[in-house]
């Protein structure tokens, strides 16, 4: 059997972390005209990419536009504390979570806004912890994009966590090539181009077998334009991570 990379929370005393995997599903992808958005297979693969933390309480809290620490004021839920606060200024609004992560030799934890959540008048700021080595909680930190007033609920994700592999994208050498320069994949792509543009126009005049299949399926599939399966084992069409165990439930 194969052993599973351990990711840890060790969480505060008198404190709770609510944090689930991330779900596959977005309210307003289920808004969407026939949900065709969950049609994009990179979007609902990045929807469930890790693990999000949720917000304790509901609370509202307000910018006035100055760059002071006094410029935001927060109004928790009746019968609750706010879960975050003003301490940078600058229109910054800051949650300490609650736990202490630990990842293995070598990994650091992504931490950033939920992914595919845009939330209006507010955008989360990112970053990297050295997750294995460090013993010290972190903020998540979301940055108001004008002066007014935003509302986090109770449940609502805060923060988007999952482990990636220290110094992995320093190894890489990007290059930039003209797509002449691979007359395979030149040709591939022009065949799919010309297919697209086909089906495209097969569905606005209302072509019956584009109606029918309502959009081209290769890339969910991992097949090329003749069928012929590139993608292998290592397609997935959805993740499906594994909750954190309570403790003495982590064996």
């Amino acid at each position: 059997m194969t052993k599973r990379a351990k990711l840890t929370a060790f969480t505060m005393p008198n404190r709770s972390l609510d944090i689930r995997p991330a779900p596959h599903e977005r309210e307003w992808m289920d808004e969407t005209n026939q949900r065709y958005a969950y049609r994009c297979l990179p979007l609902a693969i990045a929807n469930a990419h890790g693990w999000e933390i949720l917000c304790p309480s509901g609370f509202t809290a307000s910018w006035h536009g100055s760059v002071k620490i006094d410029a935001i004021s927060i109004t928790p839920d009746k019968d609750s504390t706010a879960p975050a606060l003003s301490h940078f200024g600058h229109g910054i609004l800051t949650f300490h979570i609650p736990a202490v992560f630990r990842t293995e030799p070598g990994y650091d934890l992504m931490a950033q806004g939920p992914i595919n959540r845009p939330k209006d008048g507010i955008g989360p700021l990112s970053g990297v912890v050295e997750t294995d080595w460090a013993p010290f909680t972190f903020t998540m930190n979301w940055m108001f994009t004008r002066p007014g007033k935003v509302r986090f609920e109770a449940g609502e994700p805060i923060c988007h966590v999952f482990p990636i592999q220290r110094g992995e994208l320093e190894s890489f050498e990007p290059v930039i090539r003209p797509i002449t320069d691979d007359a395979k994949l030149h040709a591939e792509f022009n065949a799919w181009s010309e297919s697209r543009a086909k089906f495209n126009t097969g569905l606005r005049e209302q072509d019956a077998d584009a109606q029918a299949a309502k959009w081209q399926k290769h890339y969910y599939r991992g097949q090329t334009l003749d069928g012929t399966d590139l993608a292998g084992d290592d397609h997935r069409t959805r993740i499906r991570l594994w909750p954190f165990a309570p403790p003495g439930r982590d064996d």
